[in-house]
């Protein structure tokens, strides 16, 4: 991050001052005697807000970041996305690129963080806990983050400097801090659970500071401290620049000088038709498996309205998919520049890739969809471009070619084989033969066979699916 303070002392009393709004809740335990209740309550606050904060700040971020190795995040095919979309006059742009970690902070906390608060709110009891010292304690730690989000990040342009992946990061270690409060409250109100809750706001108020130190603190200011003063410093509060591990460069490309000479423009319906493979992918990450356990429980209840309410949320996660595959291939428009085919995005106005014509490879993509509605799909692989590219899926491939004039001379898909599709289809059948018994025998109680599917489902989800796509891909 920049180096935004000025002065030793500007930095002291700023750290100060954090230190001053995080220890106000000692103030309620020494004087108001607030209990354990009250200290969770103020800081699950102070955590929605870090999280959705931090969710926000994510979307503004400019520096690219190196994702998950996994790949699982949410949405994760538009990390992939170049350019950002200005909603705000005087406001930076936000870029759909850091969507994945917003969703991925956000998905943390409802998950794991907020269940288990709310329960202890709710099994703890809400008497006592709404007088005007909490109310007034929570408005100070919540103005302090927003006032500092709209000057500082906002208003001092530090969204500049930083990546999404970074930035979420804050959010995690408080939400520990969160759910150790709400451990730590089974020993009571007794003198025992008060020390505990002590030691607590004590730890969350240094996490705080160090927080404060890292965010605004470059080894450079410290120069004029002697050399022990100042490396003790830095060993305290990690200004070792640990989070540049989480910053890439800033992705955005820049176009070639030539003008467009031919477009082509992408087969929508095909585009729609190719998300399913996204979507059956996107059922493994915490939203995707999340958004299944509710309706199982509701089919478990057996409550007709339950689980209609209920199947909102898997349908929600399913248009989400779907529209962000759509965002990352549907408005994409391939354009021959000089020597260069851009794929430049129509709705985010900037390209997305750019390829050598003469030294990148071509080679015909099997895709379902493309046998389906006879589309047509190339996989491009370019020696400096270091994740997965392709030109399609496009209304008639030999057309493509012809316009942009691709060096590509097989354009071919694999010939039907009635053999694989029939063998596939037999291997689907068997995996189903119990599932499907059970509903049709008599034999069998209804709510024993839901509660089979709900159970063995997502083990037989995986081979009857593989076997589905290899068949379809020979059709």
């Amino acid at each position: 991050m920049r180096n935004r303070l000025l002065s030793v002392s500007t930095i002291v009393f700023g750290g100060l001052g954090v230190l001053i709004v995080n220890l106000l809740p000692l103030i309620g335990i020494v004087v108001g005697e607030w209990n354990l209740r009250a200290i969770l309550l103020i800081y699950w606050v102070e955590a929605v807000m870090t999280v959705l904060i931090a969710a926000t700040k994510s979307l503004f971020a400019e520096q690219g970041s190196p994702g998950l190795q996994t790949k699982m995040e949410p949405l994760h095919e538009l990390r992939a996305k170049r350019g950002g979309l200005q909603l705000f006059n005087r406001w930076p742009p936000i870029y759909p690129r850091n969507i994945p970690f917003a969703l991925t902070i956000l998905g943390l906390w409802i998950s794991v963080g907020a269940p288990l608060s709310v329960l202890f709110l709710w099994f703890g009891g809400p008497e006592s806990i709404f007088s005007v010292d909490i109310l007034l304690s929570i408005a100070a730690l919540v103005g302090m983050q927003v006032f500092e989000f709209i000057t500082e990040y906002i208003g001092d342009n530090e969204y500049v400097d930083v990546s999404a992946q970074a930035i979420i990061q804050t959010p995690a270690q408080f939400s520990a801090v969160v759910l150790s409060v709400g451990i730590l409250s089974t020993a009571g109100d007794s003198a025992t659970g008060g020390v505990l809750v002590f030691l607590i706001v004590i730890i969350k108020a240094i996490i705080s500071v160090r927080r404060f130190y890292a965010e605004h603190v470059e080894t450079s200011i410290l120069g004029g401290l002697p050399d022990f003063s100042r490396q003790q410093i830095t060993r305290v509060f990690e200004m070792s620049r640990s989070d540049e591990d989480k910053i890439e460069p800033q992705p955005e490309l820049t176009l070639p000088d030539a003008e467009v000479s031919a477009r082509v423009s992408t087969d929508r319906r095909a585009v729609l038709l190719g998300s399913i493979s996204t979507i059956i992918l996107g059922v493994f990450n915490r939203f995707g498996v999340g958004s299944l356990v509710v309706p199982a429980v509701a089919v478990i209840i057996g409550d007709p309205l339950l689980i209609g309410v209920a199947m909102i949320i898997p349908l929600a996660v399913f248009g989400a998919q779907v529209l962000s595959f759509y965002f990352r291939y549907g408005t994409i428009e391939y354009q021959r520049r000089g020597e260069s085919i851009v794929a430049y995005d129509t709705v985010l106005d900037a390209p997305q890739w750019i390829a050598p014509v003469q030294t990148a490879e071509f080679e015909v993509k099997n895709a379902v969809s493309d046998r389906l509605l006879d589309t047509g799909t190339l996989d491009i692989t370019v020696e400096k471009i270091d994740r997965d590219i392709q030109f399609g899926p496009v209304s008639n491939i030999d057309t493509a070619v012809e316009t942009l004039d691709l060096p590509v001379t097989q354009t071919d898909r694999p010939d039907r084989d009635l053999a694989v599709m029939g063998a596939a289809t037999a291997l689907a059948l068997s995996f189903l033969v119990v599932p499907i018994g059970m509903y049709v025998s008599e034999k069998v109680a209804a709510t024993t066979a839901i509660v089979f599917t709900v159970v063995a489902g997502p083990f037989l989800f995986i081979p009857v699916g593989l076997l589905i796509y290899a068949g379809l891909s020979r059709i």
